[in-house]
């Protein structure tokens, strides 16, 4: 009897570290292809995945920072989400290749039109952007996701004290300015640059949707190894208590 009570508190537990582990490894977030340098452009993936089991995602909403506000936003034809841009008066204008720019997108969102982000799977969602602010070494991207359950899940907690949050934002890292990508390179260049960055997103954000499946896979046998794990740890801490008592006895 006493071993029994030992492995199901000691199976409670371990249920209790899975539920806890496992939000907080997925949640939404930001990685350029390739390099993010200041004062260039790039092309961003949002990769959000689906937390819920019973629920999909249908709608997924990118607030692009105030505080360093990027002159072009362009994002890449996602199959089966109607995408909406969302732009704003600035209240300094910005100066890009000679011209004056007075607005700036605020927001970006995607909502299912034809698809959905199933439990167990998730989506990518490019966008290319530039000029990449030269004052700054990170952009912090808050997100809203929502599921067709209704529940909203808001990614909008910056990271304080080296300690990741319950819910954080997507953050971009800024590597060094490069000549390809600062100064009067930039200048001549950007509209190409950003051209190619577009093309490129497209065939990069192709290419990671078809090995979403796969991805997905492979995260949940990970997961699946682990619960294993756990398991025959637990089953071991009950049979050494058993035993230990028997010699007592």
């Amino acid at each position: 009897m006493n071993v029994s009570r030992i492995a199901i508190a000691a199976g409670v537990a371990a249920s209790t570290v899975l539920l806890l582990a496992g939000p907080a490894a997925a949640h939404v977030s930001v990685q350029p292809q390739g390099e993010a340098a200041k004062g260039g452009y790039a092309t961003l993936n949002f990769k959000v995945p689906n937390e819920r089991d019973q629920a999909s995602t249908v709608k997924v909403e990118v607030n692009f920072p105030a505080d360093h506000p990027l002159s072009s936003v362009t994002p890449e034809a996602v199959p089966g989400w109607k995408i909406d841009i969302t732009k704003g008066k600035l209240d300094k204008p910005l100066e890009v290749h000679g011209r004056k720019i007075t607005e700036a997108v605020t927001k970006v969102t995607w909502t299912a039109d034809g698809s959905k982000i199933a439990p167990g799977y998730f989506q990518q969602f490019p966008v290319s952007v530039g000029q990449l602010p030269e004052d700054a070494d990170q952009l912090v991207f808050k997100a809203i996701q929502t599921y067709d359950n209704k529940e909203v899940v808001r990614w909008i907690e910056e990271p304080k004290g080296g300690e990741e949050p319950d819910s954080p934002a997507p953050v971009l890292k800024l590597s060094a300015a490069t000549e390809d990508h600062h100064g009067g390179g930039a200048a001549a260049k950007g509209d190409d640059d950003h051209q190619s960055d577009d093309k490129a997103g497209s065939a990069e954000g192709d290419k990671k949707e078809t090995h979403a499946a796969s991805s997905s896979s492979s995260d949940t046998t990970a997961r699946t190894l682990g619960i294993i794990g756990i398991l025959v740890g637990v089953a071991g801490v009950a049979f050494g208590v058993l035993a230990g008592r028997r010699r007592t006895a």
